[in-house]
């Protein structure tokens, strides 16, 4: 300003008011022009201010609008009038990490009714530069407010509107090293929230079981150990729990398998099969939309699928609205009664007032219904038939607002078409055997049900005097110890007395018997092995599943803890009433600890998350240790089970991990399409996510986050999971379809079976298939005895020929390298100086033996070497029998018309047999000291 009237002295000789009211103009790009320099000193003058300011002005207006941001991030308000007029919750958390924050984000805006809500982040520190990033994003900036600041402070609370909150979030922070602490600062924050604002919803996540009980006046409460550890043990014995349970509480946005992009990336075009007339892709279509299945609930009198159900039996309402509408009734809730009922039973009538919990792809009120005409009905369902599968297109379709359901003809037919009528004595042989109706009202009769409290044995055969000893060693009743505070007590297998602490040590002899190892021990089931860190009171939540009084006695599997630090006192003194559980000191790094402990018979191997591995420098990292040494173990011992616990979601990619495996590559690449595309659940056609063999205890955050809306979850989870048991409310388990039960054929037909039979209620499929691999994709595994010295070269020219496509994993398994190695070999020998005849021809057979030996030979001659020198017999050891060319995945609630297939794993929630128990026995109440002799069930017969 000062130097345009200086230099303008000598031109118009401008005032100082004039040069300020030009700079304004001119630096405001208004430009009026009625005042303008005269002489070329101030017009250069001018042409360097414009510069300069072009450079500088843009620069100090973002640091101006950084200070504004980190004001309002570190002390900004929530509006009073936006909190008394719009909808908000409150997120509180100790750090913000952003696969937290997405997957928080994710799962609360998936819900329709919650897009106009308002997420206000309370963290006490500043704010992560990837979170920055994301909520500069407009669909998130204009939703999410970010302020800085302590739950324990009213005045952080008051900012951040608390008292009129819809509802409080509280998640502790899982990736510290001391997750007691973390759990104290829990604990300090919600004993904060419910100070300051007493009425405002509490959704509290804990890590310690033993600390649940201080937050027991929180709304919903999910403790992340309980949940872990009964889900990995119902892996073990209902496989692919972990993945059923997750896509259950995951909220699906009615997205569906890409299976053009999948088949562009697989290249299928040129490596279809026309005699299986089935794309390879074929198990993503079925899986990918099942998984779209979620629980939904409706008052009966208000449905129209359970309406017409009213005063009908429960198993009967289940059959036929799944017969009609595809929907599987799966639990009911009285209306005066708090407690949910999963599978009542068939005695249970339904009433008016009845709250129905049922599974389907969308819940009622987004469903619409059509009646089609029957002749295109006939004409579709012959069309619909393709494949060796054989399962329905036109049964659902998923789309963003409304499914349409096609309503299934339920009537009378005419006896010409197939029809489920009783079996008559003079059928014809070839007819296909019927089954009984499920019946309205249910007859004492018609139902199997299981004499529990009867001193009758389990087997109707006489049992051998090795089983009535066993069978008279264990009683029926509630541990009389829990290791925490809070825990649900549960019926269960119990010892009369028990075990010496001394006797729980698996490798260690002692006065009362001198087995050192689980081979000595003769066990007639096949070990379930726990590795883990420490014993944890969670871990009490693994052994409870699997001695649950509805388990078979016959059926239980040893269990063995693989410890790295010895257990407390407290621990072993709540284990030692369980029958078959044993404790060991070592880690899965050691194979000598692995051998004794049972590996080479073992059923299942789970792997724990280490606490003292969750938390890296590098993101991702903290996972790095538990996948190397479960890929260890699955070079090792290809035919164990093994199910691994990880931190971080996205290193499930890593499991099983194969570099040259074009089928892996393409699912890579499928995932990275769908979380371009926002998917919640990128990684679920991951074949180890598929097949229940990885969980990661963080898919489990939206169970908390989904009960905002379906307050009903938790209770439906826990209930699944055997943490709580109600009386006359059923319990998950499973059975397997075998050469005997095909002649049941579809889904429709095994669900009115087990209605009819033993009312269980069926919610899914667990199917494995074989991987039918491409020539570019297979691992071709050649015996070195096909390759004789005595080839000739135009069979070692068709063989170079015909193998330059193939992509072996692993070099040694290499044929052509293989011989190369051999020729290779022969020339160093006739290079070295002889020996006489007979070590010559010694030494040379050796070389020529380790030349042709594989890299699964060698692993298999390792364990076989150390197992010799531990003592133990390498006859139980499975040499490799491999199962990585097979493929597992779950169809949850699958259509009614859908193919049952042999080793077809049904997931079934069988009501409770204490439910209907006479009123002069026992009641469930007494101490575990009255013994019973009678199972809760008998293998589902069919």
């Amino acid at each position: 300003i000062c130097g345009i009237q200086h230099l303008e002295r000598a031109g118009n000789r401008l005032t100082l008011f004039d040069s300020l009211y030009f700079c304004i103009v001119t630096f405001s790009t208004v430009g009026f022009g009625d005042v303008t320099p005269r002489i070329w000193p101030s017009k250069l003058l001018v042409v360097i201010m414009i510069c300069v300011a072009l450079v500088v002005l843009p620069i100090q207006f973002e640091q101006l609008a950084y200070l504004w941001m980190e004001r309002q991030k570190s002390g900004g308000n929530y509006s009073r009038h936006r909190a008394q007029t719009e909808k908000h919750v409150v997120l509180c958390v100790s750090s913000l990490k952003i696969d937290l924050l997405m997957d928080f984000l994710n799962e609360f805006y998936a819900h329709p009714r919650l897009q106009d809500y308002y997420v206000v982040i309370l963290c006490p520190t500043e704010m992560d530069a990837q979170v920055r990033r994301v909520l500069q994003i407009p669909m998130w900036s204009q939703r999410v407010i970010y302020l800085q600041g302590s739950a324990l402070k009213d005045q952080d609370l008051l900012r951040a509107k608390m008292d009129d909150a819809e509802a409080c979030f509280i998640l502790s922070s899982r990736c510290e090293v001391d997750r007691t602490a973390a759990d104290h600062q829990t604990i300090l924050r919600a004993w904060a929230v419910k100070d300051f604002a007493p009425n405002c919803p509490l959704y509290v996540q804990i890590l310690k079981p033993e600390n649940k009980f201080h937050i027991k006046f929180a709304d919903h409460v999910v403790c992340e150990e309980e949940f872990k550890y009964a889900m990995l043990a119902l892996n073990c014995i209902c496989p692919a729990t972990s993945t059923l349970i997750t896509l259950l509480v995951h909220t699906s946005r009615g997205q569906t398998a890409p299976w053009e992009a999948f088949r562009q990336l697989t290249g299928t075009k040129q490596t279809l099969n026309r005699e299986s007339q089935q794309s390879p892709e074929q198990w993503q279509k079925m899986y990918g939309r099942c998984s779209g299945n979620e629980v939904y609930h409706i008052n009966l009198e208000e449905s129209t699928f359970f309406a017409e159900y009213e005063g009908k039996s429960f198993t009967y309402a289940s059959f036929h609205a799944h017969k009609k509408f595809g929907v599987c009734l799966i639990g009911v809730r009285k209306e005066d009664n708090k407690n949910i009922l999963l599978n009542p039973g068939p005695r249970y009538i339904m009433s008016s007032t009845d709250i129905c919990f049922y599974i389907n792809i969308t819940k009622e009120e987004n469903s619409a219904f059509k009646k089609q005409e029957n002749n295109r009905k006939n004409h579709e369902s012959k069309l619909s038939y393709h494949g060796a599968s054989r399962l329905p297109v036109h049964s659902i379709i998923a789309s963003m607002g409304t499914v349409a359901i096609d309503l299934q003809d339920t009537g009378c037919r005419t006896p010409s078409g197939p029809t489920l009528a009783l079996p008559s004595e003079g059928g014809k042989e070839g007819r296909r055997p019927s089954i009984a109706p499920v019946l309205e009202v249910a007859d004492a009769s018609s139902i199997q049900t299981c004499d529990l409290l009867s001193d009758q044995s389990e087997d109707e055969t006489t049992p051998s005097d090795d089983e009535a000893s066993a069978g008279s060693e264990y009683a029926k009743g509630y541990p009389p110890y829990s290791p925490y505070i809070g825990s649900s007590p549960t019926f269960c297998h119990l010892l009369h007395e028990k075990v010496p602490f001394c006797c729980l040590r698996l490798d260690k002899g002692c006065q009362h018997n001198y087995y050192e190892d689980a081979k000595a021990y003769g066990f007639k089931n096949k070990l379930i092995i726990v590795a883990a860190e420490t014993a944890g009171n969670g871990l009490y939540n693994f052994i409870v599943p699997l001695r649950a009084y509805y388990r078979p006695k016959k059926e239980l599997n040893p269990i063995v803890l693989l410890l790295d630090n010895p257990p407390d006192m407290h621990f072993l003194d709540a284990i030692c009433w369980f029958p078959m559980v044993y404790y060991m000191v070592g880690s899965i790094d050691n194979l000598d600890d692995l051998l004794r402990c049972g590996v080479t018979f073992a059923a299942n191997m789970v792997v724990v998350d280490k606490e003292s591995t969750m938390s890296a420098e590098e993101d991702y990292m903290a996972d790095a240790k538990t996948i190397v040494n479960v890929q260890t173990l699955f070079r090792l011992f290809s035919s164990l089970s093994i199910i691994t616990e990880l931190t971080h979601p996205a290193n499930m990619r890593f499991m099983q991990f194969r570099a040259k495996d074009c089928y892996s590559l393409a699912l890579s690449k499928l995932e990275k399409k769908e979380r371009e595309k926002g998917s919640n659940l990128a990684f679920m056609f991951r074949l180890p996510f598929a097949a229940g063999r990885v969980f990661s205890i963080s898919m489990l955050d939206t169970l908390l986050y989904q009960s905002f809306v379906k307050d009903y979850m938790i209770s439906i989870t826990r209930l699944l999971l055997g943490l709580d048991t109600t009386p006359g409310s059923g319990f998950l388990c499973s059975m397997k379809i075998t050469e005997e039960d095909l002649w049941i054929r579809t889904y429709a037909r095994l669900y009115q079976k087990l209605c009819s039979s033993t009312g269980d209620i069926p919610i899914g499929v667990y199917r494995t298939e074989s991987q039918k691999l491409t020539t570019s994709e297979s691992q071709i595994s050649i015996s070195v005895e096909d390759w004789e010295d005595t080839r000739d070269t135009k069979e070692q020219i068709s063989y170079r020929s015909n193998h330059r496509n193939s992509t072996s994993s692993d070099q040694s398994d290499h044929p052509l390298l293989r011989r190369k190695s051999m020729q290779w070999a022969r020339r160093l020998s006739r290079r070295v100086p002889r020996h006489s005849g007979k070590t010559a021809e010694k030494i040379n057979q050796q070389r020529m033996n380790l030349y042709r030996r594989s890299e699964r030979q060698e692993l298999a001659e390792l364990v076989k070497n150390r197992m010799k020198h531990l003592g133990l017999s390498p006859a139980g050891y499975d040499e490799m029998n491999d199962h990585q060319n097979t493929l597992s995945y779950i169809l949850i609630n699958p259509s009614p018309d859908t193919r049952l297939e042999l080793n077809d794993i049904v997931y079934l929630i069988r009501p409770d047999p204490l439910a209907y128990v006479p009123n002069n026995v026992p009641s469930r109440k007494d101490s575990f000291c009255n013994t019973v002799g009678q199972d809760t069930r008998e293998e589902t017969q069919l």
